[in-house]
């Protein structure tokens, strides 16, 4: 996916990353997700988005799962409620994610 394809201003998914929808907090900065691939996981909020992002339930977040753990992933960036719903809206990220 090209930046060209996304609404503007709407952060894409790099190459590693995919859209995942936060499903439960685990607590410890920990986040249950379920991925586009269909897969749930276990992210990890990092340092530098804990206390400036803060991270609910529902909301979209981009994920990048770790290479040698495929059940984990880090939370790499958070849209807000307008982002997210454009591109549920527009296609981008599949029902149920």
């Amino acid at each position: 996916m090209s930046d060209d394809d996304l609404p503007e201003g709407v952060r894409a998914p790099e190459d590693d990353e995919q859209f995942a929808e936060v499903v439960e907090m685990l607590g410890a900065n920990r986040i249950k997700v379920r991925c586009a691939d269909g897969q749930e996981r276990t992210a990890r909020i990092p340092g530098r988005m804990r206390k400036r992002d803060w991270i609910r339930e529902g909301d979209l977040v981009l994920i990048s799962p770790w290479d040698w753990q495929e059940e984990k992933a880090d939370v790499e960036y958070r849209y807000d409620n307008r982002d997210a719903e454009q591109l549920r809206e527009g296609g981008y990220v599949a029902e149920g994610v």
